[in-house]
């Protein structure tokens, strides 16, 4: 287990391969064989039928986001889509024998697959190397000419939105790295205010039923919060000011040992003899160019 997670980490030469062959194979999703002699099944329609009437949710939402997502940064600019680079030889020969080593072998993982073709490139036929190698070296001229094309048609302006983008996506990356660097490092937990508190009893005390939605239950229970009186929500801000009493206190101590561990990344910067510059906003960034 320890060994697969090494090997399908971001900065493994196994996991940017698979990642790689992932994308390529993507066009060409594994769609499962219908018998086409027999006739739909009530099950299948009556499916089928929910899917396209099923109302918007969550998770529709969720998904359409997703796919918002995976537009380009050009596209997000409202740029078209930018000329892709061609694969290279050694990709489009996974791309063509990915398929007949899955057909030979179904439950092989995507790990073995990259391990065996790997090995099979190297002593692969001379002839077949060769002509992967012409048909990439002809879509690497189109696509240099196509790039250029789109290149020389970009303004000012959209380039450096798309820059700015690039950065938000390494902000992001960074972020999330270090959210998941302080939960490794034992970071305390900032405690619940006295309103999080009252919904979290309103959950045992009144539990949302099976006509209510969760946006119908917690505006009531908001609603029943408004009308508590002051001696009322005491309770509750006394619970919260007592831990965070104590949780001032357990980050001082944590925020102490990072500083003498060396990992002052995470640690408040205003608790630093010098803290790093801010990064400047969007808008600022955007007046100095």
């Amino acid at each position: 287990m320890i060994f697969t997670t090494t090997m399908l980490s971001r900065g493994s030469l196994i996991g940017s391969l698979i990642n790689k062959v992932r994308q390529v194979v993507k066009k060409q999703p594994d769609i499962p064989e219908i018998n086409k002699n027999l006739p739909p099944t009530p099950t299948h329609i009556a499916s089928t039928s929910t899917n396209i009437n099923r109302p918007v949710t969550a998770a529709s939402i969720s998904n359409s986001s997703s796919l918002q997502q995976s537009k380009t940064l050009e596209e997000q600019v409202g740029l078209p889509r930018r000329p892709k680079k061609p694969l290279t030889p050694y990709f489009r020969f996974m791309r063509e024998m990915r398929p007949k080593l899955i057909e030979k072998n179904p439950t092989i993982s995507a790990v073995d697959i990259v391990r065996q073709l790997s090995k099979s490139w190297v002593g692969v036929d001379p002839k077949l190397k060769e002509r992967l190698q012409s048909e990439y070296k002809k879509e690497q001229q189109v696509y240099v000419e196509q790039r250029s094309k789109y290149d020389a048609k970009l303004t000012d302006e959209q380039r450096a939105e798309i820059k700015q983008l690039k950065q938000d996506i390494i902000d992001a990356k960074e972020r999330k790295q270090l959210r998941k660097r302080v939960k490794e490092l034992g970071r305390p937990k900032k405690p619940a205010s006295a309103f999080l508190r009252f919904v979290a009893s309103e959950r045992t005390n009144t539990p949302q039923t099976t006509q209510q939605t969760y946006r119908d239950w917690h505006q009531k229970a908001t609603a029943k919060w408004s009308r508590l009186t002051d001696e009322e929500k005491g309770i509750y801000m006394q619970e919260s000011r007592k831990e965070l009493d104590h949780y001032k206190k357990a980050i001082a101590i944590w925020e102490e040992k990072m500083i003498r561990l060396g990992h002052m990344d995470v640690v408040r910067h205003g608790n630093l003899i010098e803290p790093p510059e801010p990064k400047p906003r969007k808008s600022q960034a955007v007046k100095d160019k």
